[in-house]
């Protein structure tokens, strides 16, 4: 059946929220000594790539993770204690990265977001935007000038469910007016974006490759599935 519209991840999909080593430039370790190269590097990795868990949590803390991108108070919460058991000294320091996490302006879109969500919207097609996040990620497509090719956002912290529940996916897809046959899902998660394929939605996948390694991916899986 013909694609009549696209539903997109965010985070590894349309955006990237890259290393940036200033980020650490003032971070201290407990001693009051800069942060060595390699600490640096895994704090990075953990605030940049956080689905998988590093760190150990008791029962509070685990909840917290578990439920983050229901609730932006858990989410903010689970972050902090992560960057602690990271290295980062002080709260004042790992509130300051947390700030960095949630601010449109830090977050790179991939190089051909732009183009692939423009050439979506120009032949005709819905768009929409399906995110596990539990913070407002439509300031950071007006930042740099894609929220005009999105139809819909759908939110895992506003609507209270997280893929792969095929609840976010219908959800969309009924804002959208789109049967599932009728519809593709970019992401980079096979089990959480995947899950659109449990209600009859094609699936593509793609590399969460920084943004400097990944010059074309959307593009190939439009391509791919014959929407461009």
């Amino acid at each position: 059946m013909t694609i009549r519209a696209v539903l997109f991840d965010f985070s590894g999909t349309l955006f990237r929220l890259e290393h940036d080593q200033s980020w650490l430039r003032d971070l201290t370790d407990h001693t009051g000594d800069p942060l060595d190269v390699e600490a640096q590097a895994e704090l990075l990795r953990r605030m940049t790539a956080p689905v998988t868990l590093t760190v150990e949590l008791d029962d509070e803390h685990r909840h917290a993770w578990e439920n983050r991108d229901l609730d932006p108070t858990l989410h903010r919460k689970i972050y902090l204690e992560v960057l602690r058991q990271s290295g980062v000294p002080t709260v004042e320091q790992a509130k300051a990265l947390y700030r960095r996490l949630v601010d449109p302006a830090e977050w790179t879109p991939y190089p051909d977001a732009e183009t692939a969500l423009k050439s979506v919207a120009e032949r005709g097609l819905s768009v929409g935007v399906l995110s596990n996040i539990a913070f407002d990620i439509r300031p950071t497509f007006t930042e740099h000038g894609l929220d005009p090719y999105v139809d819909e956002f759908v939110l895992s912290y506003e609507v209270g469910a997280i893929k792969p529940d095929p609840t976010v996916f219908a959800m969309l897809l009924d804002r959208l007016g789109v049967a599932p046959e009728q519809a593709l899902m970019i992401g980079d998660s096979a089990t959480a974006d995947g899950g659109a394929r449990a209600l009859g939605c094609s699936f593509a996948l793609v590399d969460p490759l920084p943004t400097t390694e990944r010059t074309d991916g959307l593009l190939t899986a439009l391509r791919e599935h014959s929407v461009l």
